[in-house]
């Protein structure tokens, strides 16, 4: 690897590779560095991993580095939250359509028909509480069940993977993601030095990489996103049989996403357009939905994958473990007070009901702690779980007592158990109550900060995600890179990066290197794992799985004084006939003189409601209106962004002209007014064939 010279040269640019027990791999930094220690003073021996009792058992308490780190890191924002800070919430309920009794006890899970009342919280990650909504980043998609047997967390994201295998390395992640210490910069977004060069000396998170550099991250509306528990987690039964579950939740009005200049011209726009969205469609349209599913598999089929399902930087494809859809989530009702109920809502994945249980997943051990303790600072309180956005909708008793901002009245002398001084104490339930999985476990051997050998291949599964996009989808992951990595000011950070890419794929890498002008294709580093050839799995695309349809999808029609009532009527009644909401633009929001001298109101004037906001847009204009806004710099952005962004453009005459003053050059997306139906199906998806050479970042 060439050494970077000039002003951004660094006085440590070597990467180099070390070897850990269990043959892990990591890079690590060259150079005089002070040994890393606790906040006493303590060297610390590996920042890597936390404590386990085996290489595949369960974190311990007595780790006090991971305690130490975990919650000095989850004290260091009040009172907002540290990540996931800008958020939208809302009511619902989650309807159960196959028991899953033969596996689990979880009455939410086995009570055919029951519709158990939730809340939802759905976020970006990076960005804080007044940041924009559209930036290229992680949605959090945080569920809360109130189930009959207390309340059920399921803390996801709309990315099945993470970016680390150990929760030690969380606050580390989080620290270089976000905005650079000595500046306070950039807000929202993570295409800066620090967080690339803690991904290039980090190649387990390769895997996530391709995730969010990928379309996945731009979502078009939170109503269009999927989302993933990431964790595995385990299903107990009646017998105290164990079986490991991962959960999807899939959105009915499928998977969608923008174009990256389309998401920035949004956050221009509109900087809180998805909560806008959101809010609009629980308030005036129908409920939103989503499919829940499940994979379901035994430690015998686990031990048969060529990954580990416990490594939280792995997902398992659709085409191994088929999803089994068991029931529908609805959402229904924005919440009454945003402040009582999405800001103080807490959500805590050690939060089960009887018949489930964790994993063994380092990274899920260490949130069963930082998620507890978060809310106790962020909330203020050990009895934050008296909000009522948080309370269990069931009865509830126990002997805990007083606290600061204690919410109940307490009676009686006894807050203990157990107790012969009441007549009636509150006790254990041995029957009904949380019990642990008996599954068999290998959890002797040699106490120490050791990993599965079997979380060693970083490549693998990315390389398998880029193989299974389109060309669409891999040309917009390549210059998403390309977009990131020019952003870092450090030469040998960038080459490390492209080094990477050669194990996921050659073709990326040299269109990446390519893009960001290197001299030469940079070195492969050495991987503790060989790079595996898994099949390509086309559920991990998006572009040709979204389904034919304009529902929750929003259209704009763009008149002025002039234009054509009975065509405007006709595309109204056609649009809304689809399912999609449909907004009237003009040049003023006052309204507009139709030809026929009837006055119509408008939705939205047009240089602050630009074709950006809608999934399709039409043009109805006379020719003396045409001519008039050809001269308008709002009204060729309108259509050329339209254009641009692959959207259909439905013309009539005077719109056409619009078009050819804006040098837009119609092609199969563009549709006469007058043909509505021709319109209406060719608005339900984006016009590929208008994208530049997919083979190149020109």
């Amino acid at each position: 690897m060439k050494q970077p010279t000039g002003k951004h040269a660094s006085p440590d640019p070597v990467a180099q590779t070390t070897r850990r027990a269990g043959g892990e791999l990591h890079q690590a930094a060259q150079g005089d560095q002070s040994v890393l220690t606790t906040n006493q003073g303590l060297p610390v021996s590996d920042n890597q991993n936390s404590l386990r009792a085996s290489p595949g058992g369960p974190t311990l308490l007595e780790d006090f580095i991971l305690r130490e780190k975990i919650t000095h890191f989850d004290h260091e924002r009040i009172p907002e939250r540290i990540v996931h800070a800008r958020g939208s919430g809302a009511h619902g309920y989650f309807e159960l359509t196959q028991s899953l009794a033969a596996f689990t006890t979880a009455r939410v899970l086995t009570e055919v028909g029951a519709k158990t009342p939730l809340f939802a919280r759905i976020s970006t990650v990076a960005g804080g509480s007044g940041s924009s909504d559209t930036p290229r980043d992680v949605r959090g998609f945080a569920l809360k069940f109130y189930t009959p047997q207390g309340n059920w967390d399921l803390v996801g994201n709309n990315v099945p993977v993470f970016f680390i295998q150990d929760a030690i390395k969380f606050p580390d992640l989080v620290h270089a993601v976000k905005m650079e210490p000595d500046r306070g910069f950039p807000q929202a977004a993570s295409a800066h030095d620090t967080f690339w060069d803690f991904i290039s000396l980090t190649p387990e998170a390769m895997h996530m990489v391709m995730w969010i550099m990928s379309d996945r991250t731009l979502p078009r509306s939170l109503r269009m996103i999927e989302g993933f528990g990431v964790h595995s987690f385990r299903l107990i039964n009646s017998q105290g049989e164990s079986t490991f579950v991962k959960y999807h939740w899939r959105p009915k009005l499928g998977l969608q996403s923008t174009l990256w200049d389309e998401a920035c011209a949004i956050a221009g726009a509109d900087p809180d357009f998805h909560r806008r969205d959101l809010f609009e469609a629980l308030t005036e349209g129908p409920p939103v939905e989503w499919e829940f599913a499940v994979q379901l598999f035994s430690q015998a089929e686990a031990d048969a994958f060529p990954f580990d399902h416990l490594d939280a930087t792995k997902l398992i494809p659709e085409e191994l473990v088929p999803l089994q859809v068991i029931g529908r989530l609805v959402l229904d009702r924005w919440p009454d007070n945003f402040f009582a109920e999405t800001e103080q809502v807490a959500f805590c994945p050690s939060h089960l009901v009887p018949g489930m249980d964790f994993s063994n997943d380092p990274l899920l051990q260490g949130r069963l702690f930082s998620y507890l303790d978060t809310q106790l600072s962020r909330l203020g309180s050990s009895n934050f779980h008296q909000l009522p956005i948080n309370a269990p909708k069931c009865p509830f008793a126990n002997q805990q007592r007083d606290g600061h901002m204690q919410m109940g009245i307490p009676r009686g002398r006894v807050a203990y158990e157990p107790s012969s001084l009441t007549p009636d104490p509150a006790r254990e339930s041995p029957a009904t109550g949380f019990r642990s999985a008996n599954a068999p476990e290998q959890v002797l051997g040699i106490k120490g900060r050791l990993r599965q050998t079997s979380f060693a291949d970083h490549y693998s599964q990315a390389r398998q995600f880029y193989l299974s996009q389109g060309v669409h989808e891999q040309a917009h992951l390549a210059s998403a890179l390309v977009f990131e990595l020019s952003k870092v000011a450090h030469l040998h950070i960038r080459e490390a990066m492209v080094g990477h890419l050669r194990h996921i794929d050659d073709d990326l890498a040299r269109r990446v290197s390519a893009g960001l002008g290197l001299a030469e294709l940079p070195e492969v580093p050495l991987a503790a794992a060989p790079v595996q050839d898994l099949p390509p799995s086309p559920a991990l695309r998006i572009i040709g799985k979204t389904p034919p349809t304009l529902t929750g999808r929003a259209l704009a029609i763009l008149v002025a004084d002039g234009s054509d009532g009975a065509a405007i009527s006709k595309l109204v009644a056609a649009i809304g006939k689809a399912g999609a909401t449909v907004k009237i633009v003009a040049p003023s929001i006052g309204g507009v003189q139709l030809a026929d001298g009837t006055r119509l109101a408008v939705d939205g004037q047009l240089a602050g409601t630009p074709s950006v906001l809608f999934d399709a847009v039409a043009v109805v204009l006379s020719e003396a209106a045409a001519a008039q806004l050809s001269k308008q710099a709002a009204a060729q952005d309108f259509v050329c962004q339209a254009f641009a962004h692959l959207k259909t453009i439905a013309v009539d005459t005077g719109g056409r002209e619009l078009l050819t003053a804006a040098g837009v050059n119609p092609d199969a997306g563009v549709i006469a007014a007058h043909a509505v139906p021709a319109f209406i199906a060719a608005a339900m998806t984006r016009h590929w064939d208008r994208e530049p050479s997919l083979r190149s970042l020109a």
